[in-house]
């Protein structure tokens, strides 16, 4: 139920959290503490921030979702249908932070952005149309947090993670006579973050971060349309959205350069089937999924072009939780390679503007699902994100 295909980074979380870190492939998330972003990639970072700031941020982000049918089967006495055209679309995804100093030692800070989501959506009459149509995905993560400053180099840093996910998927029926279903289902949860931050030198330093799992029962309906001969009502599913640990150096080179790094892993291995059932118990739809835990690895690097522009690169590499033999139409994941630019610009004292871009090329992925017919063939996949940020100091 908590579905959707093809988020930017691997799965179907979404990392984009700042544009400044959209920049640099978000290399060095747990450690560069530039703006009040840090808030969500490490909270210890807040020690860097003095006064009072904040960011707007908004991220739209285009995947693209293209089947190549090589020997698909039709369900019996339905068409085989077509290859479904292009089942990405445009999403914006907006973040917010406000970080305060409350004493030399201690910041306090709240983050809202979207940690999971996107949404594919199929042709209706597609070859696959009796394993998926349409998969929308939403969430809300709320993130209160402290930070503070033990001494000179070491700070720690803690935030809740108040969490509301919506969802909905749609597909087919294979029964006569012919029709659809569609699910819908919400649920509010918690989780906490925790960080530390090591500052070896005023040029050097490392995070280390932990976001922990978000353990969800969304409930919700399903009801059926087009004469189906089926009941609608009340259903749920229990959905664990994985932990992740983060590790991350930056390093001033020199006035001019700066290089940053990250290894992240995330427990996607949580997810091992999809189960959809009635209030009744009575199971409504199951799908294996058995994935597996990722790397995604990051480096990038800044140039301080002039006083008020800084100019950003990044590349990563993101494992995809998905095997071939559990490749579904929901999620037709694969590995993906990040190659990022961008800049920040001082508009004056208080204010800057950032701005960054991605390109993600995801390997080419192939698919042997179904049973009422079978979907056999490879996907195409690609993602064009494009990054705005506002930041103001009070």
């Amino acid at each position: 139920m908590t579905v959707a295909n093809h988020a930017d980074a691997s799965g179907f979380a979404l990392i984009e959290e700042s544009a400044s870190g959209m920049g640099n492939a978000f290399a060095g998330g747990a450690a560069s503490a530039e703006d009040t972003s840090t808030l969500f990639f490490n909270p210890a970072g807040m020690t860097r921030l003095s006064g009072q700031q904040m960011s707007l941020v908004l991220h739209a982000i285009k995947p693209t979702v293209e089947f190549s049918n090589t020997a698909s089967t039709a369900a019996p006495g339905r068409s085989l249908g077509n290859s479904g055209g292009d089942a990405g679309h445009w999403a914006a995804v907006p973040n917010l932070y406000y970080v305060a100093e409350l004493s030399p030692k201690l910041r306090a800070g709240v983050g809202i952005s979207s940690p999971f989501g996107l949404k594919t959506d199929y042709d209706s009459n597609w070859m696959g149309r009796f394993l998926a149509i349409k998969s929308d995905l939403k969430t809300i993560n709320i993130n209160p947090s402290l930070a503070y400053k033990i001494n000179d180099q070491w700070s720690v840093g803690a935030g809740l993670d108040a969490q509301y996910i919506e969802a909905m998927l749609t597909n087919a029926v294979y029964l006569t006579p012919a029709g659809f279903a569609q699910i819908k289902g919400n649920d509010w949860s918690v989780g906490y973050n925790l960080g530390v931050l090591y500052e070896m030198n005023p040029a050097t330093r490392f995070g280390l971060a932990y976001r922990s799992d978000v353990r969800h029962k969304l409930e919700g309906d399903v009801t059926f349309s087009g004469g189906v001969p089926l009941a609608n009502g009340p259903i749920s599913a229990e959905m664990t959205l994985p932990e992740t640990v983060s590790l991350s150096g930056f390093h001033q080179i020199n006035e001019q350069w700066a290089v940053m790094a990250d290894a992240t892993w995330t427990r996607w291995s949580r997810f091992k089937e999809l189960r959809i059932v009635r209030d009744s118990g009575a199971l409504v739809s199951l799908t294996p999924e058995n994935w597996k835990d990722t790397m995604r690895y990051a480096v990038g690097a800044n140039y301080q072009a002039t006083n008020k522009l800084k100019l950003r690169s990044g590349v990563a590499y993101d494992q995809s939780p998905v095997s071939d033999q559990y490749r579904t139409a929901r999620i037709p994941d694969a590995n993906r390679v990040w190659l990022t630019f961008g800049a920040s610009y001082k508009l004056s004292q208080a204010d800057s503007l950032d701005a960054g871009y991605a390109h993600i090329f995801v390997d080419n992925s192939s698919i042997n699902s179904g049973t009422t017919g079978k979907l056999v063939g490879t996907y195409s996949n690609s993602v064009d994100i494009l990054s705005v940020q506002y930041n103001h100091r009070f």
